[in-house]
């Protein structure tokens, strides 16, 4: 492992024993998958793996005005993995649809005409989207990994690439980029990979909680006067966390560890399934709030605030109609 410009470079097993030792606090549902377009196989040498990562950094905080590098995690030619944003914020790839996300960009252009995917990196994509669905008990089906294509570049609703779409991950990325592509040619290598480790059964949830606060620590016991954890960062604004215990006033957000954030600085939250088809999102409690997005059946919500049939669920003024949601 390498550490050059704050990101870390792993080969492919160096990442598997990584991210089962990284602890995050905020609660992941979805694991996106993008190619970066450009840089593509032509500006990589072999050994500007850090020049290319900061390269990327820049446009994205320069040129976009975001406060990172968008996504989490690069997968070179090569198959090495370099880290990107930190895991406990949402990545900057799909809009709207960031919240409760990874985000990996591979490398190259995977259109068809374009880069032709190294067995390295087909690999190492892989066998890293493996590693992190079992990390993050994601499920592997085509509502949890997602392609950038199946969403509206403008609007950020999912419409599985039926129109005013990026192609991202790239139209000859594991045989296509529609969703039966997914199904027929990448997810089966990733079960392919698990057989025999299995995702884990996430154990019993006492609830959800949304951080209030624009940084939370995290302490090694319910109180304030024990230290703070030293193996992981605080947690964030609007990240939602998992709570195995209540204890005067205190959550602790760790199913196997003694780790504990004050509640006073979280608001409860519950989780939801969309039952319908598409459901429409609205900036405000009622039809005649303006549309500002969709989502379709089976896709996971949290929801902070109920309010005449209608349940807001994000930080943002996001609201969807109550009885399209299961509990």
């Amino acid at each position: 492992m390498e550490t050059k410009y704050g990101f870390t470079k792993m080969s492919v097993s160096e990442f598997e024993t990584w991210i089962d030792n990284t602890r995050v606090a905020r609660t992941i549902i979805y694991l996106q998958q993008h190619h970066t377009y450009i840089p593509s196989y032509q500006q990589f040498t072999g050994k500007n793996h850090f020049d290319m990562q900061k390269g990327m950094k820049d446009h994205h905080v320069g040129s976009n005005g975001w406060m990172d590098i968008g996504q989490h995690f690069s997968i070179f030619p090569d198959g090495t993995v370099l880290t990107g944003r930190s895991l406990e914020l949402s990545p900057a790839c799909i809009y709207g649809n960031n919240t409760n996300a990874i985000c990996i960009e591979n490398v190259g252009d995977f259109d068809s005409g374009k880069d032709i995917m190294s067995s390295a990196q087909k690999d190492a994509i892989i066998k890293v989207s493996a590693a992190i669905c079992k990390k993050f008990s994601i499920a592997v089906n085509t509502d949890k990994i997602v392609y950038n294509h199946w969403f509206n570049l403008s609007s950020g609703e999912r419409n599985n690439g039926s129109g005013g779409n990026k192609s991202c991950p790239g139209t000859a990325f594991f045989g296509g980029n529609k969703v039966v592509d997914c199904q027929n040619n990448f997810l089966p290598l990733i079960n392919s990979v698990l057989s025999g480790g299995t995702i884990p059964a996430i154990p019993t949830i006492l609830k959800y909680a949304i951080v209030t606060a624009n940084s939370l620590n995290i302490r090694t016991g319910a109180a304030s006067t024990f230290p703070k954890a030293t193996d992981r960062s605080p947690t964030l604004l609007g990240a939602v966390l998992r709570v195995y215990e209540e204890k005067s006033d205190w959550y602790r957000i760790s199913s196997s560890q003694q780790h504990w954030v004050y509640s006073r600085y979280t608001d409860e939250v519950t989780k939801a399934t969309v039952n319908a088809n598409t459901l429409n999102v609205r900036s405000g409690p009622g039809t005649n709030f303006p549309k500002v997005g969709s989502y379709l059946q089976n896709q996971e919500l949290f929801v902070i605030q109920k309010q005449n049939g209608w349940c807001k669920i994000s930080l943002e003024s996001k609201w969807v109609k109550e009885e399209f949601l299961d509990f």
